[in-house]
């Protein structure tokens, strides 16, 4: 069967402008161009359409979903099984969030009794599952599976008050980096404190700390650019400095 893009943004639940928007950026292109000048799509754009929906869904953006679909590598039943893959463990972070919210509602109105463990246990799976999507595949290639698995359970076990204290340490960690960072000293004594504070921060949810894996997590912080522009965001170059400190903090040498 073939589409108009009035029929296939309607089908699809998407605007004419956005199918437009993907020919022009190169990431679904119609079939053909009719006589009268209107682009058509068959099957095989309905399904990369599909696709490219399942990506947008996962949060991935559009430039790095052309890469992946326009890969000679690319495989579209092996990429629907991921998209299951990623959709289970979603429909599982929000069936626990509505948990969550349920027995709150529950205990506000005197029907059950729910431990502050209980209140936090959707926000730290959340928090899992954030960074299993953003860092996941290339700290579990880094650290392996039994590392990651283990860093991940105990995340899960935190106490409330432990819970608080992990998003606490993680706020002072950046305010002393940043500060550090306007000395321009790693070796200086702000700079020091900023990672021995980072290794304090690391040890909540790392199930034993190595100075060997401290710095080749700070390592990453530069070769990675998601980790790159967590760090710079606001002062360019705060990933070199705070990878330069852990190096001088674990007696790295570059």
């Amino acid at each position: 069967m073939e589409y108009t893009v009035q029929k296939l943004g309607k089908l699809a639940g998407i605007s004419t402008r956005t199918l437009r928007y993907y020919d022009e950026i190169g990431i679904l292109k119609p079939a053909r161009i009719n006589s009268s000048g209107y682009r058509i799509y068959g099957q095989d754009e309905v399904d990369r359409l599909q696709q490219i929906l399942f990506y947008r869904e996962l949060g991935v953006n559009l430039e790095s979903i052309k890469e992946i679909i326009t890969a000679p590598s690319f495989d579209s039943r092996l990429a629907l099984n991921e998209h299951r893959i990623k959709l289970l463990e979603r429909r599982q972070q929000l069936d626990l969030l509505i948990a969550n919210v349920e027995k709150t509602i529950a205990l506000t109105e005197g029907r059950i009794k729910m431990s502050d463990k209980e209140k936090f246990e959707g926000f730290k799976k959340n928090l899992i599952d954030e960074n299993e999507k953003k860092y996941g595949k290339e700290i579990r290639e880094k650290y392996g599976d039994d590392t990651v698995n283990e860093s991940n359970r105990k995340m899960l076990n935190m106490t409330k008050e432990q819970y608080e204290e992990f998003e606490k340490l993680s706020n002072e960690v950046n305010e002393t980096l940043e500060a550090a960072f306007l000395t321009g000293d790693p070796a200086g004594e702000l700079a020091q404190k900023a990672a021995k504070l980072h290794h304090k921060w690391l040890t909540y949810s790392w199930g034993s700390y190595s100075k060997e894996a401290h710095a080749g997590l700070a390592q990453m912080y530069v070769d990675d650019e998601r980790f790159t522009a967590y760090y710079d965001k606001n002062h360019k170059g705060v990933a070199e400095f705070l990878r330069d400190a852990i190096f001088i903090y674990t007696g790295t040498e570059k």
